[in-house]
């Protein structure tokens, strides 16, 4: 797997709308060939490469794709989550959700690149929400 983080836009604070990631999950020996087939496909580089440690796993990005590459332990709370939303700030979702009295499967976290949560949607769907911020080497 990857050992440095590597992101085109470390900071998600400027988007318009949401980026919208399927998750795709795969073994830490099969991460790369994914990452490249879905680069073929999609004719278009990976712009995320996040390597994260502390739950064992490695993510990439390519287009709306989250490739996630882990041991089938390492995968296994994760894959209930049906996509990730990567949003430009986490606040207005939170207060909303909240509000709704939605489920959240996780409570905010702390991720290495910025902060997220789980919640569970009215029609019973788990979402991820993320917004990234610059790392202090990302920053300039």
């Amino acid at each position: 797997m990857s050992a440095q983080l590597w992101r085109r836009t470390p900071d998600s604070s400027a988007l318009t709308e949401p980026r919208t990631f399927v998750r795709v999950f795969v073994g830490p020996e099969e991460l790369e060939e994914a990452t490249r087939w879905y680069e073929r496909t999609l004719g278009m580089d990976r712009d995320l490469v996040m390597p994260y440690p502390e739950k064992d796993l490695t993510l990439h990005a390519v287009g709306g794709f989250l490739i996630i590459g882990g041991t089938p332990a390492a995968l296994a709370p994760f894959q209930s989550t049906t996509g990730t939303l990567l949003v430009s700030d986490l606040e207005p979702y939170l207060t909303r959700f909240r509000a709704e009295g939605l489920t959240f499967v996780q409570e905010p976290f702390t991720p290495p690149v910025g902060r997220g949560f789980t919640v569970r949607h009215p029609d019973g769907t788990v979402i991820e929400y993320v917004h990234h911020r610059p790392t202090p080497a990302e920053q300039h």
